[in-house]
């Protein structure tokens, strides 16, 4: 969800404004994402690299997370929206950590769309991370003089964060950004790659059905021939 920061900077604002104005686009996206049936979205709302930019936007950007959450789980509750996280929660302030927590438990047992909120998420750590719990059963496997435990795709996929989750079909980057950003890279191996010039703030929902559109018109092969 990238250009908060050049809206803001366009209209003479600080960076805070333009993410606190992309709120309502995240509202828009989730709502219609809702309204069409996709059954799982996911928002890259802060990176494992986001930590390096200046404090106070980092701190505001903590504090937006906790405020709009704990604002919007009724509302998604209601839809019918089950909410979920992917990345290491354990770096962020306690409210922040707190009201994801309290919105998955409010909305755990719903049944219509999943929305990821990746939050403290880096695809190469989380790919690390997978690695690390192979080896741990093989190390046990060792300790106990079992067998060594195949590596296959499926075992290493219950080390990530997204596991029980399908891939993405279409990766949507906004703000006429060419690149993944440490994004999914594991699962996105045969997802579309959709751009839009619009600034996040700006983007709404008859942008996304564009991309949507656009994306419906691919034709997905996944390295055979049509």
């Amino acid at each position: 969800m990238d250009g908060n920061g050049r809206w803001a900077k366009k209209r003479a604002l600080n960076r805070l404004r333009g993410h606190a104005a992309g709120i309502e686009a995240v509202r828009e996206t989730i709502r219609c994402a809702s309204d069409l049936g996709v059954k799982y979205l996911t928002i890259y709302s802060f990176s494992t690299e986001n930590w390096k930019r200046p404090e106070d936007e980092v701190d505001g950007l903590m504090n937006l997370f906790a405020k709009t959450m704990l604002a919007e789980v009724d509302g998604l509750d209601e839809e019918n929206v089950r909410v979920r996280t992917i990345g290491d929660l354990s770096a962020l302030p306690d409210s922040t950590r707190e009201a994801f927590d309290e919105a998955w438990e409010q909305t755990r047992n719903n049944t219509g769309m999943t929305l990821l909120v990746a939050v403290n998420y880096g695809s190469r750590q989380e790919i690390m991370r997978a690695a690390e719990r192979y080896a741990e059963r093989v190390l046990l496997a060792t300790q106990t003089e079992n067998p060594i435990p195949p590596l296959t795709e499926e075992l290493f996929e219950e080390g990530l964060y997204t596991f029980g989750i399908p891939d993405p079909d279409v990766v949507i980057r906004t703000s006429g950004e060419l690149r993944l950003s440490n994004f999914l890279l594991w699962q996105s191996a045969y997802a579309e790659f959709v751009v839009s010039p619009v600034l996040w703030p700006d983007f709404d929902r008859y942008e996304f059905l564009r991309c949507l559109l656009e994306y419906q018109g691919r034709n997905r092969r996944f390295g055979a021939v049509s």
